[in-house]
C-alpha cells in the first residue's frame, strides 16, 4: 500500500451517512469564526452525489430567502459532524437539477410511503 493511499484510508469516517438523492437533509456543519467553532444548520434537498472514496461529496439545495442556495458537503469531511435524513424522497433521477428552474410547490419532491 503506497503512502498516499494509506494517508486517504486513515482520513475515511468510520460510519458513513446513508443519504440518497432526493432526500430532505439536516446537515450539521461545524463553523468556524475567529477563534470559536459552532454547529451550523443546512436543511434541504438531496440534489446530486458525486464521486466515491475520500472525495465523496453531496449536493444540497434550499430556498432561503427567495433565493436557491445550494452547498455541497464532503461526506468524509470533519467539518460534516451529522447528516440526518428528515424525509425519503421518491426520485427516478440520479441528478435533480431540473429542480433549479422550478418554484413554490413545483420544487417539491414526492416522499416515499
Amino acid at each position: 500500500m503506497n503512502i498516499i493511499e494509506a494517508f486517504t484510508n486513515e482520513q475515511l469516517k468510520k460510519e458513513i451517512p446513508s443519504v440518497n438523492v432526493g432526500d430532505t437533509v439536516r446537515v450539521h456543519n461545524k463553523i468556524k469564526e475567529g477563534s470559536r467553532e459552532r454547529i451550523q444548520l443546512f436543511e434541504g434537498t438531496v440534489i446530486a452525489k458525486h464521486g466515491a472514496g475520500i472525495s465523496a461529496t453531496f449536493t444540497v439545495r434550499r430556498i432561503s430567502y427567495g433565493c436557491g442556495v445550494e452547498k455541497t458537503f464532503p461526506i468524509h469531511s470533519p467539518n460534516v459532524v451529522a447528516v440526518e435524513t428528515i424525509r425519503y424522497g421518491k426520485v427516478r433521477r440520479a441528478k435533480l437539477y431540473y429542480l433549479r428552474g422550478r418554484v413554490g410547490k413545483a420544487s417539491k419532491v414526492k416522499e416515499k410511503i
